[in-house]
């Protein structure tokens, strides 16, 4: 596995506080893709995702750990990347992401300190700061990776999602090919 961001010196203390993940949700923008913003003519929006990094959220599903997306934006493609990775809740249109953050607590039991987020910006860092495993990829704002306990060392859309699930799933005792020939 890689050696994960600036803030890895704190590496035991991070694998104790990922043990205790039951939901992990994450931005879009800047973090399942590499922030672009691509338009058609029409106005249609396209965005590009990694499939690595969409191997890693399958990850998570297979290991009964709760998958979230919660976005400031309203997208098609959006809605169709969650569907084809079985994301169990989506969020659009979310300005304030604690709101969100609110829901899933509430519908699935769950305490701060049992979700684990990742986002990029400034919009994120409340978030970041409150549940159990704040995180950010490498390219995130200053600010951001300041609020971040878990900073991976690939960018948004180029690893950093897979990277901070596998950390997840192997902190908690997954064997990662195991889990992944698992049916």
């Amino acid at each position: 596995m890689s050696n994960f961001g600036i803030k890895q010196n704190a590496n035991l203390e991070l694998k104790a506080i990922a043990k205790k993940i039951k939901c992990v949700a994450f931005d879009i923008d800047g973090v399942m893709t590499d922030g672009s913003l691509t338009f058609l003519e029409d106005g249609r929006e396209i965005k590009t995702f990694n499939a690595k990094d969409g191997l890693g959220v399958i990850l998570l599903n297979k290991a009964n750990i709760i998958t979230a997306i919660i976005t400031a934006r309203v997208n098609g493609t959006v809605r169709e990347r969650a569907k084809m990775l079985n994301i169990k809740e989506l969020f659009e249109g979310q300005k304030n992401k604690l709101e969100a953050l609110a829901v899933l607590k509430e519908k699935y039991n769950l305490e701060d300190d049992e979700i684990a987020y990742m986002g990029d910006d400034l919009p994120d860092i409340p978030t970041i700061k409150q549940v159990g495993l704040g995180a950010c990829p490498n390219d995130a704002v200053e600010h951001t990776q300041k609020a971040a306990k878990f900073i991976s060392s690939k960018c948004g859309g180029r690893g950093a999602v897979r990277e901070f699930c596998e950390f997840i799933l192997t902190s908690k005792g997954f064997d990662i090919q195991e889990l992944c020939l698992n049916k």
